[in-house]
């Protein structure tokens, strides 16, 4: 399904439909990280962000393969994860997702799910051509707020101090 068509009923059914979320990308704190930078990456974040409301999120990344991040043993790969996914959420660069799409749809993924600022037509044709759902450019945790708990603005600005 084209992202030019995909509209708030579309990603209230994706939303309202999944479980289980393989986040892509997403950082594992450093031990010599300040905790005021690991809470602002967006990755992590979303991660705790979709858990506190149900879903089960498995981390993806080859760098942190076998660490547990807020519970979960982050896996390196798509083909790692033993389970049915529902969305594949990618916080990687916008090149690296057509490979990714051809991974989830391996794997069987129902949506492919190109957080803010991630677009590639590739990936949308890829993900058309296997009848799967592909929204790019959308934040999943913002869209949840703006369709369920209507909370506006969605994102709140995160403090440096």
């Amino acid at each position: 399904m084209s992202n030019s068509i995909i509209n708030d009923q579309i990603m209230k059914e994706v939303l309202t439909s999944a479980k289980t979320i393989a986040m892509v990308g997403v950082s594992f704190n450093k031990q010599e990280e300040k905790t005021s930078a690991i809470r602002r990456r967006p990755s992590i974040i979303v991660m705790k962000y979709l858990q506190e409301f149900g879903y089960k999120v498995i981390p993806v990344n080859p760098f942190s393969k076998d660490k547990v991040m807020f519970g979960e043993k982050v896996v390196g790969n798509l083909e790692e994860i033993k389970i049915p996914i529902d969305i594949v959420n990618v916080f990687r660069p916008s090149k690296e997702t057509p490979e990714i799409a051809k991974q989830s749809i391996k794997i069987g993924a129902k949506v492919i799910w190109l957080q803010l600022g991630i677009k590639n037509d590739q990936t949308t044709k890829i993900s058309e051509l296997a009848n799967k759902v592909c929204i790019s450019n959308r934040c999943i945790k913002q869209e949840y707020q703006k369709l369920f708990l209507k909370v506006n603005p969605v994102f709140p600005l995160l403090h440096t101090d």
